[in-house]
């Protein structure tokens, strides 16, 4: 049986990963990670099950006791979607007894009307497990922006006043036009009325039609948009956290009803109060990720790359929003640390020193050589 000795150090992963990859396999060699400590916390956990999303909510420390609580997410366009099932999501939202709100789309579709999006919500069965408010079922409000640069207000649906806490919790996948969807993501467009999404989209320049040929003006928008949601829910007496769901990993939204196939494994749940370092953990995940046969980064990194869908979380970061800088907190190893029963078996991810993957999400080490690793986010030699 193996030894482990656990070093203190930083989550490195990629280093050097990937230099000997092919075009086939682009994980790029110049991405850098910033997981290196002086950040934001954002945690981890590789269960992707209900209870962790609970547990990994509990690891943030921000009580919504006693607040009117929104969980933001997508309703998804049809059943083929890789939404975020209400199974999934169910434990969370009843234990904060909260509220599901989503607001109606600007494509048309099984969304762009209240009464077409409420079908949609009947049949995606989110009625059974709570009350789901389309925010602009009743109009809309405009709140302020800190940039202007392209937009002089982010225009959302009136019933976000009705609401003093809200968890941002979005399904992490790629995008069609923004490259990828993460919280960033989910706060601009999502929390945006249907007039507000074509005006981010047009990057300032119509609130009433498509203008969707200015990329980086529109990933800018996003930006700007999710920080004025931020600062509304930062001002006293209000709060808001981010989580990330890994999952169902297709290079298409949940907003596409007929989604590609995914072609890169799940990873997990990630979650922070810091929406610009949560998404930046996620990307790092992606970009850094050490494709074999059957579990390909590939396709999702291109996907990002040709939309320079990472530029929406530089911009958010020289905003003000939050910081790209961050210090990954993996609960599971957390939990058995601390001799908590998690009820899943011990699962491990591990690197080389020079960032290549070995083994991911692995039931023991036993296979491993005599040397030094990095188990799990920490530098662990192995005798």
């Amino acid at each position: 049986m193996h030894k482990l000795y656990f070093l203190p150090f930083l989550w490195l992963m990629a280093l050097s990963a990937c230099a000997g990859n092919s075009p086939e396999e682009v994980q790029s060699s110049a991405y850098e990670t910033t997981n290196d400590g002086i950040g934001s916390k954002v945690y981890f956990t590789s269960d992707i099950s209900a209870a962790s999303l609970v547990r990994i909510f509990e690891a943030l420390g921000v009580s919504a006791e006693g607040k009117c609580v929104a969980v933001k997410i997508s309703t998804g366009e049809s059943s083929r979607a890789n939404y975020l099932r209400p199974e999934f999501i169910k434990d969370l939202v009843q234990k904060l007894d909260a509220n599901i709100v989503e607001c109606n789309t600007a494509y048309g579709g099984s969304r762009g009307t209240t009464s077409a999006h409420r079908k949609a919500i009947a049949e995606r069965g989110f009625n059974d497990i709570a009350t789901v408010d389309i925010m602009d079922e009743e109009g809309t409000m405009q709140i302020p922006v800190t940039d202007t640069k392209h937009i002089q207000y982010d225009i959302v649906g009136s019933h976000l006043q009705n609401y003093d806490f809200m968890v941002n919790l979005a399904h992490f996948k790629g995008h069609a036009m923004g490259g990828f969807g993460g919280v960033l993501k989910n706060q601009s467009i999502g929390v945006a009325a249907s007039s507000g999404k074509l005006y981010i989209h047009s990057a300032g320049r119509s609130s009433s039609r498509w203008m969707d040929d200015d990329q980086d003006g529109f990933l800018e928008s996003m930006a700007a948009a999710a920080q004025a949601v931020h600062n509304y829910f930062k001002q006293e007496g209000k709060d808001i956290v981010y989580i990330n769901v890994m999952n169902n990993l297709s290079v298409d939204c949940d907003c596409d009803g007929s989604p590609a196939s995914p072609k890169m494994k799940d990873i997990g749940i990630l979650a922070s109060t810091d929406p610009v370092a949560l998404d930046k953990a996620c990307l790092d995940l992606v970009f850094n990720h050490q494709s074999v046969a059957g579990d390909d980064a590939g396709p999702l990194v291109r996907r990002i790359e040709n939309k320079h869908g990472t530029h929406t979380v530089e911009y958010a970061e020289k905003l003000g929003l939050g910081t790209q800088h961050y210090t990954l907190i993996d609960i599971d190893q957390q939990a058995g640390a601390d001799g908590v029963q998690t009820g899943k078996t011990n699962r491990y991810n591990v690197y080389s020193l020079d960032g290549k993957k070995l083994l991911t999400n692995a039931s023991d080490l036993n296979g491993l050589p005599k040397g030094t690793y990095i188990v799990n986010g920490e530098k662990t030699i192995i005798e």
